[in-house]
């Protein structure tokens, strides 16, 4: 479902997305940014909120992040909704090719689109983060209550010292896992709809991550 509101909020997203970003927190400056090409393929694209062919990514121009657009990524529950909408996820293997000589790590993940809920509903989003091959996940949840109505924007931040960075010398796809949930609670479901959003047909709503490289040793 779309409102004349998500046409706003993406209006007012869209201008926002042309002004300077604030650099990420936790971010380090003690690596420069390698001028060299930097190129993310999609490999892998799966779940119910970014079937094959909805989900693009873009590498931004100065190699400091990239951005992951979606065109269908919506739960929702009540009125008009089925069953199995209160849930949507996305599996994205993401292939990161770096110049030689330099690793990365995301040190940070900025989630951001609109949300309509119905009070008594509430809605949560979830990410988790891993290289191919390699144990310990990132996991990150923040949650919303209603009523509330517009757009919502979240950061998942990592401090320098817990980042993970990619094996120098091998090639691991970089895992990428999030969630939306919209929970109708005690919300009038047979007449109302709540929903939650992450996606864009104007490009303007999409999630950024932020690159930390390191340098990676000489052999």
């Amino acid at each position: 479902m779309r409102t004349k509101a998500f046409i706003g909020a993406a209006a007012t997203l869209a201008t926002a997305a042309l002004l300077p970003a604030a650099a990420p927190a936790g971010a380090s400056s003690a690596t420069p940014t390698p001028s060299g090409q930097v190129t993310v393929n999609l490999v892998q694209v799966n779940g119910s909120g970014c079937r094959p062919g909805s989900a693009s990514v873009a590498v931004s121009p100065d190699n400091t992040a990239f951005t992951v657009t979606y065109s269908e990524y919506l739960a929702q529950v009540g009125k008009g909704a089925k069953p199995v909408d209160f849930r949507k996820n996305c599996q994205l293997g993401l292939r990161v090719n770096v110049p030689q000589g330099y690793t990365y790590a995301v040190v940070q993940a900025d989630y951001r689109g609109f949300l309509s809920l119905e009070r008594g509903a509430s809605a949560t989003q979830k990410a988790s983060y891993y290289f191919q091959g390699m144990a310990g996940t990132d996991r990150r949840s923040q949650s919303f209550w209603g009523p509330r109505k517009g757009d919502w924007q979240v950061s998942d931040r990592t401090g320098i010292e817990a980042l993970v960075y990619a094996p120098c010398g091998t090639t691991r796809n970089f895992n990428i896992n999030t969630e939306l949930l919209v929970n109708g609670g005690n919300s009038d479901t047979e007449r109302t709809n709540s929903f939650m959003a992450m996606d864009s047909t104007d490009g303007s709503f999409n999630t950024k991550y932020h690159f930390a490289w390191k340098q990676c040793p000489v052999r």
